[in-house]
């Protein structure tokens, strides 16, 4: 009896919960599930589609620096009438399997000393020349240009902060701040140094870090191939080196009596003195007396134009016009030229000598008439291809050469490193304003080679040699 009730019940619960699960489970129990009646599934609404973002917006042009060119056409000006402009002659590259693409953005960090007041002046016609570089192939190339002083620290400094924002730091620019850089470990990406540290190149100095590149004018670069040419048109014989006591004179002399000894060929240095700029006459006396002893090959001078100009002045001299009681004793009984080394010879001597003697215009040059030269292009060859292509800053006062030349410096900076940029590692060549350059970069130490233009006073001008 309990067993019936206790079935009844159970199928009662059932159909009053509409349950699909068995409300009880008894052992021996009629329950069983039933199936349970479900409403239909609710219809799936799809998700309506996102609207397409709005295009972002172009990003805004990079800061760069700009400048005016003499001659450049101002902004919508018609330049359809206008002949083609020139190019400067492109780098000659060894084969190049790490080129980067043509539209790779490269930033330029140039860091020279503008707030220096001893190099100040210098270093601004270093970044105009560098600035008109660029004026010319900024595609794709942003520069920045960075103030320093001439504390070292300060030069770090910022060197620091370049390398966090620049691909290529071009600089600095004095000796004292291009060794602080490199004997720092801060050297990891291409530096161009504008200089060289005391000493580089000399036996037992330190080399540069492998990511640094040193293409500075070097004065003694010039005595040394100018120490290659002599002993090309010269042969035999010995040189005469004349100097004075001139801090950056002793160097160049230094320089070719070392690069003529490497060559096998004797050599000899004079120190003349020089108070207040002249040289001394008593001392140019002896110095024909010297010569009268034995005539050398050649005669280089490590001396200025106008010290140049008087020691050419001297040597073409007749006899009868040297003074009549020289400090020196001896002169009152010079012996008579011998017949191998006649007076007017000594006119006739060749003198070489370094861009040094070629001052710029006003240089009363017409006595200098045969004295050969090295100087850049910039200075000597107006219708060289890449000379031509870029405008020339005015420039007057003291001194105006030497500006000039840095603003060419300037300008092969920037061709050098915009190479460099574009080609991170390898050997090419440029016909540059301040010569033919050579660079090998990126693939361990770094070299650098500067071969400069030959020339001899002609008619009051420094004529270009013609090979």
């Amino acid at each position: 009896m309990n067993s019936v009730r206790l079935t009844l019940l159970c199928m009662a619960a059932a159909v009053l919960s509409a349950c699909s699960t068995p409300f009880c489970d008894a052992p021996g129990g009629l329950c069983s599930p039933q199936p349970a009646k479900t409403s239909p599934p609710p219809p799936v609404v799809q998700p309506q589609p996102l609207p397409k973002p709005p295009p972002e917006p172009p990003l805004p042009p990079a800061e760069t620096f700009a400048i005016t060119l003499p001659g450049a056409a101002p902004a919508g000006e018609d330049r359809s009438e206008l002949p083609p402009r020139a190019e400067a002659p492109a780098a000659v590259r060894d084969v190049d399997y790490n080129a980067l693409p043509p539209d790779t953005p490269v930033r330029i960090g140039l860091l020279l000393p503008l707030r220096s007041d001893t190099l100040g002046v210098a270093a601004d016609a270093l970044r105009a020349g560098f600035m008109a570089a660029w004026e010319r192939d900024r595609a794709n190339i942003t520069v920045t240009v960075l103030e320093t002083g001439d504390v070292a620290q300060d030069i770090l400094s910022v060197y620091a902060r370049a390398l966090q924002t620049q691909d290529i730091v071009v600089g600095p620019l004095s000796r004292s701040a291009v060794a602080s850089v490199a004997a720092s470990p801060l050297v990891s990406k291409p530096t161009i140094a504008l200089n060289y540290p005391e000493g580089y190149g000399q036996p037992g100095a330190l080399p540069l870090p492998p990511h640094m590149l040193a293409i500075g004018l070097s004065i003694e670069e010039e005595a040394r191939q100018a120490a290659q040419w002599a002993a090309s048109e010269q042969p035999d014989g010995a040189a005469l080196v004349l100097t004075t006591g001139s801090a950056w004179q002793r160097r160049v002399a230094a320089a070719f009596a070392g690069q003529w000894q490497k060559l096998g060929r004797p050599v000899r240095t004079i120190e003349l003195s020089s108070p207040d700029g002249y040289l001394s006459d008593p001392e140019l006396v002896q110095l024909r007396a010297t010569l009268r002893q034995g005539l050398p090959a050649l005669l280089f001078s490590a001396m200025g134009a106008d010290q140049t100009r008087q020691l050419r002045l001297a040597l073409g001299s007749a006899v009868s016009t040297e003074p009549v009681n020289p400090i020196f004793s001896t002169a009152d009984a010079l012996p008579p030229p011998p017949p191998s080394a006649p007076a007017d010879q000594f006119s006739s001597l060749p003198i070489y000598g370094t861009s040094a003697l070629n001052p710029g215009a006003g240089f009363p040059a017409q006595d200098l008439e045969g004295v050969r030269l090295l100087d850049l292009p910039w200075q000597l060859q107006r219708d060289h291809p890449a000379v031509m292509v870029y405008p020339r800053p005015l420039q007057t006062g003291v001194g105006s050469a030497d500006m000039a030349r840095l603003y060419a410096l300037g300008i092969d900076a920037f061709r050098v490193a915009r190479e460099i940029g574009r080609h991170p590692a390898g050997r090419f060549q440029l016909d540059g304003v301040t010569g033919r350059l050579s660079i090998d970069f990126g693939q361990g130490p770094s070299s650098f080679e500067r071969i400069e233009q030959s020339a001899v006073y002609q008619n009051g001008a420094a004529q270009p040699v013609r090979p």
